[in-house]
């Protein structure tokens, strides 16, 4: 099931130029980060086309991209519609990172670390009790996999994918309860550019209980909302992951 909480961010109006692309990128990234479910039926076109502020044949245009990059299946007739198809084989990650210099990665940690810091203070202020849900059951789904990684014995890619993907819904959560749209719409485009990058070094061993941790504490900070805390945590937790990507990305070389 996808993160339900940050689909009002998925499905808000792209707006701006070169709007096919927009709706595309928003689309795609959905389904990369798992916000979008692996045969989760989209609204109508009529339905998310209104969401999305873009008219029908924007919208269908869109569709169709996505359709030939095999993230949307659409099927006609009764019970017909758009659905996800979510990706097998996503890119190799040790190819992406060496793609970056370490002025990059130290670039794009300063600017993801200024919109964590910013959604976590927001949410301290803002959140509501059906806010922090998500975070706990996140949380939660975080020790359970992190378990069965260990039970497993720790280290597989399915598992080092699927912790991954649990650490990007986290932030998205996050900034879902800082009630900003345009931070939650940051917060995904971020985690579906970088953010399978910025959680790799964590799937060494005992680098996950590390992050789980700084995650509880961020967590409990917008819970007692404490603004100042949360954004401290926030920060430093993107900072000091960004550190252990320019290390990763310093030994391969």
């Amino acid at each position: 099931m996808g993160a339900r909480g940050s689909h009002p961010a998925v499905f808000a109006p792209v707006g701006g130029a070169g709007r096919v692309d927009a709706v595309v990128r928003r689309l795609s990234d959905a389904i990369a980060l798992g916000l979008l479910a692996d045969g989760e039926q989209l609204p109508s076109e009529a339905e998310l086309a209104a969401r999305l502020g873009v008219s029908t044949v924007t919208l269908r245009e869109a569709l169709m991209a996505l359709r030939q990059q095999g993230l949307v299946e659409t099927r006609r007739g009764r019970g017909g519609g758009s659905f996800v198809r979510t990706p097998s084989e996503p890119p190799e990650l040790g190819a992406r990172l060496r793609a970056f210099t370490v002025d990059e990665l130290r670039d794009l940690g300063d600017h993801y670390a200024a919109i964590a810091g910013a959604a976590a203070r927001l949410a301290a202020l803002r959140a509501l009790p059906g806010d922090i849900a998500p975070l706990r059951r996140t949380l939660d789904a975080m020790a359970r996999a992190r378990a069965a990684a260990t039970e497993a014995g720790a280290g597989t890619a399915d598992h080092g994918a699927a912790l991954r993907r649990l650490d990007g819904r986290f932030h998205i959560e996050v900034a879902a309860a800082s009630q900003s749209a345009r931070l939650t719409q940051e917060e995904i485009r971020l985690q579906a550019d970088i953010g399978p990058l910025l959680w790799l070094p964590y799937d060494e061993p005992g680098r996950h209980d590390e992050a789980t941790a700084q995650h509880r504490a961020i967590a409990e900070a917008i819970r007692r909302a404490d603004p100042g805390l949360a954004r401290d945590l926030a920060e430093q937790h993107v900072l000091d992951a960004i550190e252990r990507l320019i290390e990763l990305r310093l030994r391969l070389g």
